[in-house]
């Protein structure tokens, strides 16, 4: 006699699970679904996105991590894809397309294997071996770049803003932007750092991109705050100041009992004096500027113009730390401290209404650390995403001047690690050979894109892009213009060597990681939570 067995439930009971296979090609799926949707946006001809949040505000761009930070997706799974495209953001700023499509094909390429029934741990340990060979290999490739190569440090700068909105006048914007990021480059043990955090992007709608320019000091979106003052000052001597010239409030509730209208104006004269001795302190310290992070009292404006000193209030305290490094002045915390040896030095400081704004000009700066690009754009949608482009630019150009390692784009580079992991498999035993050679394949994907979103066959280019590898020519690549096979190094298509070991690294790990999950538990408590995990199909949040 056979007893029935209660089935015993441990999760509550609107919890949805989903197990083994149907979890694995679940969050297949949804990672291939983010990879398909930014990769039309790869390469010279790739295509860009409108993006139209709830509020309806509008993102038109190709750039990978802006697309899938706007793009609400809701899948865990889709979540992880899109922390290979911040981190590789976050480590260069570029190159966060090719990251993600590089790990939802690696995923597409797994899910061939698990169907053949081999484990998803050898498959994950399969992946990681080509990994580590890959970066060896690329290392290998990569060519030396000196940092006062300009020419070579341009091209790398036209090749991260070519396909991007910023296209129309790449050539002015790479000189502009090689300028910037030599100016404020420092050497630290025998190497070069830039910290982006010094080039300030200040965009102005309303005129061509060729009117862009570099400003050696800081462009600050503030107003002079008084209408007395001089506008324009040569020869600037600047008090930075993080402290207001008012009169403090104390802490405590105090009580002043006046009995004769004499006391009071004697109160009053007081509060004008305290006012007075700040402005005659600025003075006296040979300022003829100040930019204040706080307050500027009404009355202390008015002393301030009559004794011809430019000021302006209210200076984030990022824009602050900035004229620091570009004057070579002191942010002081006190007025009494002010003295000539703690000011910055500019050529000139200057006002000037830049589109419907005033903005103030801290420019001609001596050796300035910190300097400012000036983007302009005919609408707003356009000059964001030429700022986009300038800081891709930009995080690349870092990434040189500091790694020294340059490798060719087009997909040549791509094409040449494909073909020797293909020779590395042969040297492997086990059924890890199977998951290189899917490794191998899924480089492939690179190449692949740019011919598809060029209109050209991706058949016949890959077929003479492996013939040109194999008679050695390491930098064979697309040209996308003219469909034919090109020297990409010849031709000035330079990528930093960071971004492909940077988006090699990130995306093995996480397709590694989603391939080793075989068990999918969402909690149903949560009413924001996704009400289903699908079987088939795309998977929730996951349509434009």
């Amino acid at each position: 006699m056979t007893d029935n067995i209660q089935p015993i439930f441990i999760l509550p009971e609107d919890t949805k699970r989903t197990t083994g296979k149907d979890a694995q090609r679940n969050n297949i799926l949804a990672a291939k679904a983010v990879a398909q949707t930014v990769r039309t946006t790869l390469g010279p001809k790739g295509m860009d996105k409108m993006i139209v949040d709830s509020m309806g505000d509008v993102i038109i761009t190709n750039d990978g991590v802006t697309i899938l930070k706007e793009m609400q997706i809701e899948h865990p799974a889709a979540k992880m894809i899109i922390e290979v495209a911040k981190t590789q953001e976050g480590a260069i700023g570029d190159g966060t397309t090719t990251a993600v499509v590089l790990a939802g094909e690696l995923l597409k390429k797994a899910e061939d294997l698990l169907d053949q029934n081999i484990h998803p741990t050898v498959l994950a340990k399969g992946y990681r071996i080509a990994e580590t060979e890959a970066q060896n290999i690329l290392r290998k490739l990569s060519e030396k770049v000196s940092p006062d190569d300009k020419d070579s440090l341009r091209k790398i700068a036209i090749t991260a803003m070519t396909g991007k909105g910023a296209e129309a006048s790449k050539e002015l914007l790479a000189d502009l932007i090689v300028t910037a990021v030599k100016r404020v480059a420092i050497e630290e043990h025998n190497k070069l750092i830039v910290n982006l955090d010094d080039i300030k992007i200040e965009k102005r709608i309303g005129e061509s991109t060729s009117k862009s320019e570099l400003i050696e000091g800081i462009v600050l979106d503030k107003e002079i705050v008084h209408p007395e003052m001089p506008k324009k000052i040569i020869n600037a001597k600047i008090a930075l100041l993080d402290a207001a010239l008012e009169i403090k409030n104390t802490e405590i509730d105090a009580k002043i009992q006046i009995t004769d209208p004499m006391q009071l104006s004697s109160f009053l004269d007081q509060e004008e004096r305290t006012l007075r001795d700040m402005v005659s302190k600025v003075k006296a310290s040979g300022a003829n500027v100040l930019l204040c992070q706080k307050g500027i009292d009404d009355l202390a404006q008015h002393f301030l113009a009559k004794e011809g000193i430019l000021a302006a209030r209210r200076i984030k305290k990022s824009d602050m730390e900035k004229l620091a490094r570009a004057t070579s002045g002191k942010i002081m915390s006190t007025w009494k401290e002010l003295s000539s040896s703690e000011l910055g030095q500019a050529g000139l400081v200057r006002q000037e209404k830049v589109g419907e704004e005033d903005m103030i000009f801290v420019e001609k700066c001596k050796n300035p650390k910190a300097v400012t690009i000036l983007v302009y754009g005919g609408t707003e949608h356009v000059t964001e995403e030429i700022k986009r482009a300038v800081t891709d630019a930009l995080g690349d150009l870092a990434a040189v001047l500091h790694e020294g390692n340059v490798v060719a784009g087009a997909g040549a580079v791509e094409m040449e690690l494909a073909q020797s992991l293909r020779k590395f498999m042969a040297t492997l035993n086990g059924r890890e050979q199977l998951a290189v050679q899917a490794f191998a394949e899924a480089m492939e994907i690179i190449p692949r894109t740019l011919a598809e979103n060029a209109g050209l066959d991706p058949l016949d280019i890959l077929v003479k892009l492996r013939a040109a590898h194999d008679q050695g020519k390491k930098w064979a690549g697309i040209n996308v213009f003219s469909g034919e096979i090109m020297d990409a190094w010849n031709e000035g298509v330079l990528e930093p060597l960071k971004i492909k070991t940077q988006a090699l690294s990130s995306a093995t790990e996480v397709a590694e990681m989603i391939l080793r999950i075989d068990d999918v538990i969402m909690g149903g408590s949560n009413k924001n939570n996704m009400n289903h995990m699908p079987t088939s199909g795309m998977p929730p949040g996951m349509g434009m």
